[in-house]
């Protein structure tokens, strides 16, 4: 299996299209350790750029503070499942309390209901 998190300022962000950076994480499914981490800078943000490149690299989950309906539906399109609202900071926990089924996710910290909340990126 391999996760994608998003991160800002070292930790996971609270809205994947804003990130920095993503943490590509492989996990053995027999054993459910990390067998591989890196941090890589993803291409420009556009719509539907990031579900298609991180499809490119082999991504089967993605874990985020928060996602829009429409992204999740691109995701979702490129055979990626979606995970919002982790409440945890640090990617590799992250990773680790989903495959343990531990992982805290309070709600989508995205909410495009919000007053002046604007979505012109579709994420």
């Amino acid at each position: 299996m391999k996760y994608a998190v998003p991160v800002t300022s070292g930790g996971v962000s609270s809205h994947f299209g804003h990130c920095e950076q993503f943490a590509i994480i492989d996990i053995d499914e027999n054993s459910k350790k990390i067998t591989k981490s890196q941090m890589v800078t993803p291409p420009p943000h556009e719509p539907g750029v990031f579900p298609a490149w991180l499809a490119q690299q082999g991504v089967n989950v993605i874990i985020s503070g928060g996602m829009g309906a429409r992204a999740q539906m691109l995701f979702q399109q490129n055979k990626i499942s979606v995970v919002t609202g982790s409440m945890e900071i640090n990617p590799e926990k992250a990773v680790l309390s989903h495959v343990s089924g531990s992982l805290e996710a309070g709600n989508n910290q995205c909410n495009e209901s919000e007053p002046g909340h604007e979505h012109k990126c579709s994420n």
